[in-house]
């Protein structure tokens, strides 16, 4: 069986994280995860990852690296989480979400996300964590 690559988007900007609210599936709505979608064919992960959250959210990213690990989600698919940085735009949730939230380190449990995202949302929290006592905030 092919396996199928479903990029998710760990964005952050100003030490937070963006969390989608899913409205669809039924089965996932009211779940938070990490915004992105399946690659194309022939398309790069980080290429899928920057195409997705233009789609999904209206803004301009750049993928910068990805988050060790990968998680299956149904047969023939497998979600991979990269790091992604904010260029330009104020994300909307334009397709498959009905609330966006960004989100301190602190406040990552405050959502109910969907399973697979869970250990993608820990590693981003700790890097932000580390970024921000690098940087000498709180």
């Amino acid at each position: 069986m092919t396996v199928r690559v479903v990029v998710g988007g760990a964005l952050c900007h100003d030490g937070r994280l963006l969390a989608a609210r899913r409205s669809a599936p039924p089965e996932l709505a009211g779940r938070w995860e990490l915004p992105g979608g399946k690659t194309e064919p022939g398309e790069s992960v980080p290429e899928a990852l920057v195409r997705e959250l233009r789609e999904e959210l209206g803004v301009e990213t750049e993928a910068l690296e990805r988050i060790p690990g990968e998680w299956p989600l149904k047969p023939g698919l497998v979600l991979h989480v990269w790091i992604a940085r904010l260029l330009s735009g104020d994300p909307a949730p334009l397709e498959d979400h009905d609330e966006l939230r960004w989100l301190g380190p602190q406040e990552l449990d405050s959502v109910d996300w969907l399973d697979q995202d869970r250990p993608a949302v820990a590693e981003a929290g700790r890097r932000l964590e580390s970024a921000a006592r690098v940087h000498g905030g709180a």
